[in-house]
């Protein structure tokens, strides 16, 4: 079974999601569904979901012009998740450090 939760996102905006709203982003693998990522959700940190929003970025092509040439490249495709859990749980998402 490959991994399905790769990080959980921590930015300003997420940061105001979970005091507001009770909801958490995390990066997942590209190739996993809702009901995959809820039932991980559940069992790492023991809360019930309500919801699960999913959005797949593509990867851009990035160009860089140097002295030898032009370098191009691109940044890898990603998937984000948005869980919403029940009203008056918590995720300990820096338990760990």
């Amino acid at each position: 079974m490959h991994n399905i939760l790769i990080r959980p996102l921590v930015t300003e905006k997420m940061t105001e999601l979970m005091e507001s709203e009770n909801k958490y982003g995390f990066i997942v693998n590209y190739n996993t569904n809702k009901i995959e990522i809820a039932k991980a959700i559940e069992k790492k940190f023991e809360v019930n979901v309500v919801a699960v929003n999913t959005i797949r970025y593509k990867g851009k092509t990035k160009t860089q012009f140097t002295r030898k040439g032009r370098f191009t490249g691109k940044t890898p495709r990603f998937k984000k998740a948005i869980i919403t859990i029940k009203e008056g749980q918590t995720l300990d998402l820096f338990e760990e450090i």
